[in-house]
């Protein structure tokens, strides 16, 4: 399992993602072609880049990570993956993967989902992190790691 830097030939894998409403039914509307490029426009553009690709152990994109600052101690991480992919555990491993490098830039971690979430709200609690607060109409669990 690999996360990756997005290129500009991810965006028709991007594009499946975004644009099936059941992977976007806690996060918002589907994306249109038109809405997908310009997110991939932003993410190739952005010095600090918020997503990266995931891609499974034969080298095939199976989704995106969600892994940027979110306090000053802290990094927000989530995932959202192709439907064809739901409930092979690489949810679990991107997690996994995603704590181990907070853990070596020295900070903690953060997931926010929707309450209705339960898969990331299962996994949130499986790897110890703890409810904290609703924000934004978002849960917010937190992994004390430093």
């Amino acid at each position: 399992m690999k996360i990756r830097e997005f290129m500009e030939s991810d965006l028709e894998d991007l594009y499946r993602t975004l644009s099936d409403p059941e992977v976007m039914k806690y996060i918002e509307d589907p994306y249109s072609m038109e809405d997908t490029q310009a997110l991939l426009d932003d993410v190739l553009n952005s010095e600090e880049r918020s997503i990266h690709a995931a891609e499974d152990d034969d080298g095939r994109y199976i989704g995106y990570v969600i892994f940027h600052q979110y306090e000053e101690d802290s990094y927000e991480l989530g995932w959202l993956l192709n439907r064809s992919e739901w409930g092979k555990g690489f949810a679990s491993r991107l997690t996994e993967m995603m704590i181990e490098e907070a853990r070596k830039l020295g900070m903690n971690a953060v997931i926010e989902c929707d309450p209705e979430q339960e898969v990331t709200r299962h996994i949130a609690g499986k790897y110890g992190f703890k409810f904290d607060e609703i924000y934004d109409g978002c849960e917010v669990y937190r992994l004390k790691l430093v």
